[in-house]
């Protein structure tokens, strides 16, 4: 699912050249309406990975930024089945590593779901962080294997 229409038409396109047509589908729309579909028509997946673009390039759209990511993990994480997987990244510099990781918790716990942490990543060697510039260490880049509360 994306929102753009030319990352769709380039994702299927490519699809095809590998012969995938038939094992993967693209959607173009919005994440904020589709998910909510999703979950209504009891829609569950093995895998959910969330990319949003930025939510915030200021410090003070912070706090909206924060609603956005709790509503749209917690969305997805509604999605996965048990003990499926869950990706999900935020590449805002504003949302720090920490107030990243503290929404996460809260969308989990809203979504009534127990995270295990498989992986933590940030951006790659092509993209360094530099200690004097803290607005380079932008990418936090979570894997977790979900597990529904019992």
């Amino acid at each position: 699912m994306d929102a753009s229409e030319l990352a769709v038409a380039q994702a299927t396109e490519n699809a095809a050249l590998n012969g995938l047509s038939e094992t993967v589908r693209f959607i173009c729309e919005d994440v904020f309406e589709l998910l909510p579909r999703l979950t209504e028509q009891g829609e569950k997946y093995d895998l959910v990975i969330l990319d949003p673009p930025a939510f915030t390039k200021s410090r003070t759209a912070t706090k909206n930024a924060i609603k956005g990511y709790r509503e749209i993990n917690q969305r997805g994480l509604r999605l996965v089945k048990d003990g499926g997987y869950f990706c999900t990244c935020s590449c805002s510099h504003f949302m720090t590593p920490e107030l990243f990781t503290e929404t996460l918790g809260q969308a989990a716990k809203d979504a009534h779901v127990r995270l295990r942490q498989v992986e933590y990543r940030t951006q790659a060697a092509d993209h360094p962080i530099l200690w004097a510039a803290d607005e380079s260490y932008y990418l936090k880049f979570y894997i977790f294997q979900v597990v529904k509360e019992k």
